[in-house]
């Protein structure tokens, strides 16, 4: 078997990391940070994810620390009125064979970091941060920041939206800034009036800005996220919000909203960035794996899903001899790069159209989804939320 080098120890890192160490090769993990953590809120998973993590052998523990949900719920930001509600219990699970959860990105990053830690196959190296790559016939380099060297068979780039693997891959410079911004906090959960809690996914849509609260860490504490479509020009993440700023930024709440709204402190910002597909993340021994391969805004809610998926398809593709790798990497560029560049770009349309219609748009927005029925909107999510057929590299 095989020495492949991973380039960043995020959540698609180490799943690739857990899902080629199952097929038997030694991994190394490099990651830029000293220490392997993760950052963040609340986010969601859809069915695919946990058809993913099962397949990596970390499903039950992350179904342990998450919350598994019973509605999605579509309320209009400027009436106050329910527009709409997804079940997603009973027939979505059995459609889809997996719950619709959400988790704090730790609950999803621990069970991963965990089984990774276990295995004799991964070594974990922080404090290295890939900045460069050299590749021969037989192996690849990965060239440190501070000089140092690592070489393997394969060097898989899951260094995220600022990937250097992808700069010198691709090359396509700096990400798209979409001139949204973000704001997050998580609260205790018994801080949140016990009307406005349950296992539901509650989003209110208002024009240029949507705000979005459910409950994650099994239900411990309450994920708020409060986005503005603000024209923001530089990308920033995890900066400090004041809460009179955040709480000023969405004068036009209905009360239940609000309410929640103004629960919310330690907000952090960010503003939201991806990237236009691309059609070649290879290129000899090295890949890309998800944000660094297919950065997307978060609309869709599948931006850890598909960075998931990726890495169960990457390693049962690489399940075979080194000397096939070239072409075995060109398979899985081939196999993914459809899929994931139509999540980018309907994940665009979705912000758009859904999250942030305004005027006549609106209106029609909610007499459309008002016009679905339960089945319609299962039909609909079949293609993204259904099982991923990772033998074929094909969605159902």
């Amino acid at each position: 078997m095989a020495d492949i080098l991973i380039a960043g120890g995020g959540i698609g890192g180490l799943a690739a990391a857990l899902g080629l160490a199952r097929r038997g090769h030694q991994v190394t993990v490099l990651e830029r940070r000293d220490v392997f953590t993760e950052v963040g809120a609340g986010i969601q998973l859809g069915p695919n994810a946990f058809h993913a993590l099962d397949l990596l052998g970390v499903g039950r523990e992350v179904r342990e620390r998450a919350v598994l949900i019973d509605e999605l719920r579509f309320m209009d930001g400027i009436t106050g009125e329910r527009v709409a509600a997804l079940p997603v219990t009973g027939k979505y699970r059995a459609r889809f064979g997996n719950p619709y959860a959400v988790v704090h990105r730790v609950d999803l990053y621990l069970p991963l970091l965990e089984a990774a830690r276990r295995s004799p196959g991964i070594e974990l190296l922080g404090g290295c941060h890939v900045v460069a790559y050299e590749q021969w016939v037989g192996g690849v380099t990965a060239v440190l920041a501070d000089g140092r060297r690592r070489t393997g068979d394969a060097l898989i780039g899951a260094d995220g939206l600022h990937s250097a693997v992808r700069r010198q891959l691709v090359g396509d410079g700096p990400p798209r800034i979409s001139g949204h911004t973000i704001y997050r906090s998580v609260i205790p959960v018994e801080e949140v009036p016990e009307d406005l809690r349950g296992n539901t996914v509650v989003l209110w849509a208002g024009p240029k800005w949507h705000f979005v609260h459910y409950p994650v860490t099994g239900g411990r504490y309450f994920n708020l996220a409060a986005t503005r479509d603000d024209g923001a020009t530089q990308a920033l993440a995890g900066v400090p919000a004041e809460h009179g700023h955040v709480r000023d930024s969405f004068p036009g709440l209905p009360g239940p909203a609000r309410r929640v709204l103004e629960l919310g402190r330690d907000w952090k910002s960010w503003v939201l960035c991806d990237r236009d597909p691309v059609d070649r993340w290879t290129e000899g021994r090295v890949a890309l794996l998800g944000d660094a391969a297919h950065p997307m805004l978060q609309y869709a809610a599948q931006g850890a899903c598909q960075a998931l998926e990726d890495a169960v398809l990457l390693s049962v593709l690489l399940d075979g001899p080194e000397a096939d790798f070239v072409q075995r990497l060109e398979k899985y560029n081939a196999a993914r790069r459809e899929r994931t560049a139509r999540v980018q770009l309907v994940a665009r349309e979705m912000g758009r159209v859904l999250y942030h219609a305004a005027g006549e748009a609106r209106v029609e927005r909610n007499a459309m989804l008002a016009a679905l029925s339960d089945e319609d909107m299962y039909d609909k999510a079949a293609w993204l939320h259904g099982a991923y057929d990772f033998a074929w590299g094909d969605g159902n």
